[in-house]
């Protein structure tokens, strides 16, 4: 009389860790995880070496737009044609293994300038951030299979490995040696863990026996699916980059400070994005997905402005303390840039889903008035109000391009 009940309840937990609900809670776990290792380095490092650490990993999410873009491209695949996953699989994951090794090697020769750029202690951070890229590219391929087929039982997994080794692993290191280079070996080790984990997911269906498809294709799509995000990425870390080089040491690490709470309210729909791409990707769903993500991704940025104006106080805790004390008026503004930041991130995700190519040139347009207007500041509050204003200018362009392509007859913009 009792298996009934317990044999119910295993169904329905396993229904729930199935759910797109519970790849949401993972993904969150993990951008908590992720900016967990933000605030612990902020604290163990102090202003003067946590700049350099802030700005390595906003080049790390540029470099990763290859892994973007080829889940995407991934994604976008499977959902176009449902039956043919396996020989999809195999073909993303050739390509996904070669574009690993050509960013690796192109990191590897770009580090010297990475080193100079950044003006970090060493040389040896900078390479450790072309051995992040390997993994971090080996992953894209992986997710994007997954999110395709609606795996979220497996995506879900990949993205805790993502985001919990990272704060464990590098916290340790930093314990130990709290410099630049101790920070990015954890990131390098604690990077291989979601590929490991993604290899073993999709370890029985790589061996199915299914003719794989031309490479080539799979890596024009990628690469416009990269040009597009690498815009996107390039405009959301720009501000770190120009306030490394027009800023003192200390007041660009104020600056990184207070980008920690611009990410975290950037990152905290992104679960968002990752769930509705495939609902984007087809073209009976695409407009009634991207109006209900806005809606959403507005909401919660707009939980994010209200609190860290009424609780400044809490949001320093969770920046740095009181070593970043002198930005604490400015925190909203922050919370602003990171909700507009994560609209543009989605309209990105919506140009790629249709395939669209014109709206990602506004981008560029956009990184270069960044770096002419920013290099222009003298100040935290100067140079976060010019990166705003742009933002928000192209959001409002984007958007209104965005809903006037979906109102005409199919096509590739």
């Amino acid at each position: 009389m009792t298996a009934s009940p317990i044999s119910a309840r295993r169904r329905r937990l396993s229904a729930l860790i199935r759910s797109s609900g519970f790849l949401a809670l993972c993904i969150m776990v993990t951008n908590i995880a992720t900016y967990g290792f933000q605030i612990i380095a902020a604290r163990i490092l102090g202003p003067g070496q946590y700049g350099g650490v802030a700005s390595m990993m906003s080049l790390l999410l540029v470099v990763g737009v290859v892994q973007l873009g080829m889940q995407a491209t991934a994604s976008r695949r499977v959902t176009e044609t449902p039956g043919q996953e396996r020989a999809i699989e195999r073909t993303v994951l050739r390509a996904t293994y070669r574009a690993a090794i050509v960013v690796g090697v192109v990191m590897l020769a770009a580090s010297p300038l990475v080193w100079r750029v950044l003006r970090l202690d060493s040389i040896y951070p900078a390479l450790l951030v072309a051995v992040c890229a390997v993994p971090l590219t080996i992953m894209g391929g992986q997710a994007g299979v997954l999110q395709g087929e609606r795996r979220w039982l497996g995506l879900s997994v990949v993205y805790l490995a993502l985001g919990i080794p990272r704060v464990i692993v590098t916290t340790a290191a930093m314990w130990v040696r709290p410099t630049e280079g101790a920070a990015m070996a954890g990131v390098a080790l604690a990077q291989f863990a979601p590929a490991i984990v993604g290899w073993w997911v999709l370890r029985r269906r790589a061996e199915a026996h299914a003719k794989p498809g031309p490479v080539k294709p799979v890596v024009v799509e990628m690469l416009q699916a990269s040009f597009a995000l690498l815009g996107f990425f390039a405009l959301s870390n720009v501000d770190i980059l120009i306030a490394r080089n027009v800023l003192s040491d200390h007041v660009s690490g104020l600056y990184a400070g207070g980008l920690i709470l611009t990410k975290a309210v950037l990152f905290l729909p992104q679960f968002v994005v990752i769930i509705a791409f495939p609902s984007m990707s087809a073209e009976a769903s695409r407009r009634s997905a991207l109006v209900k993500s806005l809606t959403l991704v507005g909401g919660l940025g707009a939980c994010a402005i209200a609190g860290s104006w009424l609780m400044s106080w809490l949001a320093m805790i969770f920046i740095g303390g009181p070593d970043y004390a002198e930005i604490e008026g400015l925190l909203w503004v922050f919370a602003i840039l990171g909700m507009v930041l994560s609209v543009l991130q989605l309209l990105v995700y919506s140009v790629l889903a249709r395939r669209s190519r014109l709206s990602a040139y506004l981008l560029w347009i956009a990184v270069a008035a960044a770096l002419v207007l920013g290099a222009m500041q003298t100040t935290v509050e100067g140079l976060v109000w010019a990166v705003l204003s742009i933002d928000a200018a192209l959001a409002a362009v984007l958007l209104a391009v965005t809903f006037w392509r979906l109102n005409q007859t199919p096509h590739r913009a």
